[in-house]
């Protein structure tokens, strides 16, 4: 995970939560959730939860809170976070209330074509500018509520598990280190749709393996991805990353990687040449509130002196079309998403376009 925030826009209010997200959790990886990996130690015997014939089987989940009890097929979904938005519309489920997390902002593309696709119109909605509206969600009635996705189950299991079973992961840690595909496992547990979910990582892993392989010119190519924090420039494809969607495409890691990790992952302006790479991807998430803006970053001449600088092997990673954000949280909905935006870029950066 990333240590900037998980919302999806550029306005005021999701910069002030990226903010405080970033101090609270700055050595978080940016591409982690975009690798492999299991729930071994709280995934639920397939069993508990199989579907026979289209039949519902009673499912019990235990967290890290308690355990949800699922005793029919939820029908009333409700979601607490955007990712958990994008499990429910995945999985073909229009919840019933999510977050407004576009706060007047454009739906990122991903999601509305999402919910284009289940006709489902503008997506019922509460001001979460507090938190989670607890008595917004209750007055839905869910059967079930997604928390796959958030880092306030600490805060709001208690008060949500009165309204409707609560779907969240085992151990307080996954909340930054459980991948997308596992957090949709769960949650399509849960649901009875696990074959649905199936299909979902099927989709998205042809889509990565599709462009690799129409894409040879990647293969071997090594990377450098940093992301402009308001600390520090982010050293984010570190030794000990996760291979992410760029290692999906066949990009490797620098031998400057090695030098890096989780709790070490700050490059000062006297150091930028360890950024170099056959191609280097840079993002601003924060724009020009971050510790140095783009006009200084690459207008800095040891910068400039980069090889994959002057070669014009360098991209802006933009965030505010959402691609960042996208591949900081890749989720069932954006990460073939992201993998389409990124290609182009990548097409341009090895090329030096």
């Amino acid at each position: 995970m990333s240590s900037y925030a998980r919302t999806r826009t550029t306005t005021a209010r999701r910069l002030r939560r990226a903010a405080t997200a970033t101090a609270a959790a700055l050595s978080l990886t940016l591409l982690a959730a975009c690798g492999g990996g299991t729930d071994e130690q709280g995934a639920d015997k397939p069993g508990d939860s199989a579907t026979t014939a289209g039949a519902f089987k009673p499912v019990s989940q235990k967290n890290a809170w308690g355990t949800a009890e699922v005793k029919k097929k939820p029908v009333k979904v409700a979601t607490v976070s955007d990712g958990d938005t994008s499990i429910a519309l995945a999985l073909g489920i229009v919840p019933v209330i999510t977050p407004d997390v576009e706060d007047g902002s454009p739906v990122a593309q991903f999601k509305q074509r999402a919910i284009d696709r289940l006709k489902a119109g503008k997506l019922k909605t509460y001001d979460d500018t507090d938190g989670t509206a607890y008595e917004a969600i209750a007055a839905e009635a869910p059967d079930v509520i997604l928390g796959m996705n958030t880092w306030e189950m600490d805060k709001d299991y208690a008060k949500l598990t009165p309204i409707a079973p609560v779907v969240t992961y085992t151990d307080k840690a996954q909340a930054d280190t459980l991948t997308w595909q596992d957090r949709l496992r769960r949650a399509a547990q849960a649901l009875g749709l696990e074959a649905k979910a199936e299909e979902v990582i099927k989709a998205s892993e042809k889509t990565t393996a599709d462009a690799a392989a129409a894409h040879p010119e990647f293969k071997g190519r090594t990377y450098t991805y940093a992301v402009v924090h308001p600390e520090q420039i982010s050293f984010m494809s570190y030794g000990a990353q996760d291979p992410g969607v760029f290692e999906k495409l066949g990009f490797v890691k620098t031998d400057k990687a090695k030098n890096y990790g989780p709790d070490k992952n700050g490059i000062s302006l006297e150091n930028l040449d360890q950024l170099d790479a056959d191609v280097l991807l840079v993002t601003y998430p924060f724009g020009n509130r971050g510790v140095i803006s783009p006009a200084e970053l690459e207008g800095n001449k040891l910068f400039q002196s980069l090889n994959s600088v002057k070669g014009k092997h360098f991209q802006v990673v933009p965030s505010d079309n959402n691609l960042a954000s996208a591949i900081a949280y890749p989720d069932a909905l954006n990460a073939s998403w992201a993998t389409e935006q990124l290609v182009p870029l990548l097409q341009k950066a090895v090329a030096g376009q």
